[in-house]
C-alpha cells in the first residue's frame, strides 16, 4: 500500500507542476525592428511641378545610380523614385546594414563615390565637362553631406545639375539624388539641404 500511495503521490505531484508549468506567461517574442521611412513627395524642394512618389521597391533600382552603382549592397536596400512632370526627378535609396559599424563604413564609401563621381564620369564620357562640390555636413543624427555635379556637353549645349546626398542614422543609411536640366544657379540647393536633413530624421 505504501509503495502505491508513494507512486499515487509522484504522479499528482507531476501533474501540478505540469499545469504550473503550462499556465506560466510566455515572454512576448521581441517585435521586429520597424521599417525605416521614406520621404513623401511634399518633402522634396518645391518645384514648378508637383511631386508625384512611386513605390518602395526591394533591392536596387533597375537602372541603377551612376554615383553609387557598386557601392551600395541589394539586401537590406529599398528604394522609392519621384517625378515631376518636367525635367526633374529624384530617387531615395535606404540600406539597413547588419550593424552600426558596417553602415558607417558604407557612409563613408558613399560619399567616396559621390566625391570622385564626376572624374570617373569623364574617363567613361569623352567631351564632358563639368564642377563638382561639397556643400558640408547636415547636423542630423549621425550626419549627413551634400554634393552637387554639375555637367555639360558643350557640342550639344546641354547642362545637367544633380544634387546628392548621404546620411546615416544608427545602422540605416540613406542616399538621395536629385536631378534636373541646367545649372547649380538653377538648383534648390538651400531646400535641397533642409531635405536632406528631413530624410535622416525621418528613418526611425
Amino acid at each position: 500500500m505504501r509503495s502505491t500511495r508513494t507512486f499515487r503521490t509522484a504522479l499528482l505531484t507531476a501533474a501540478v507542476v505540469g499545469l504550473a508549468a503550462t499556465a506560466l506567461p510566455t515572454a512576448p517574442a521581441a517585435a521586429a525592428p520597424a521599417a525605416p521611412k521614406f520621404l513623401s513627395a511634399g518633402q522634396w524642394p518645391a518645384s514648378l511641378t508637383p511631386w508625384t512618389a512611386g513605390p518602395v521597391h526591394k533591392g536596387l533600382p533597375e537602372d541603377g545610380s551612376v554615383c553609387t552603382a557598386g557601392t551600395i549592397p541589394a539586401k537590406g536596400t529599398r528604394h522609392r523614385d519621384f517625378r515631376t512632370e518636367l525635367d526633374t526627378g529624384a530617387r531615395q535609396t535606404v540600406t539597413v546594414a547588419p550593424t552600426a559599424a558596417k553602415a558607417k563604413v558604407l557612409a563613408a564609401e558613399l560619399r567616396t563615390a559621390l566625391a570622385t563621381c564626376l572624374e570617373r564620369l569623364k574617363e567613361q564620357e569623352p567631351g564632358l565637362e563639368g564642377v563638382s562640390r561639397y556643400h558640408g555636413r547636415v547636423n542630423v543624427e549621425e550626419g549627413a553631406h551634400v554634393y552637387s555635379i554639375d555637367t555639360s556637353y558643350p557640342e550639344a549645349g546641354s547642362t545637367d545639375i544633380g544634387l546628392h546626398s548621404v546620411g546615416r542614422d544608427g545602422r540605416t543609411v540613406t542616399v538621395l539624388e536629385w536631378g534636373q536640366l541646367g545649372d547649380l544657379d538653377d538648383a534648390p540647393l538651400k531646400g535641397f539641404r533642409k531635405t536632406t536633413g528631413t530624410a535622416v530624421a525621418k528613418l526611425h
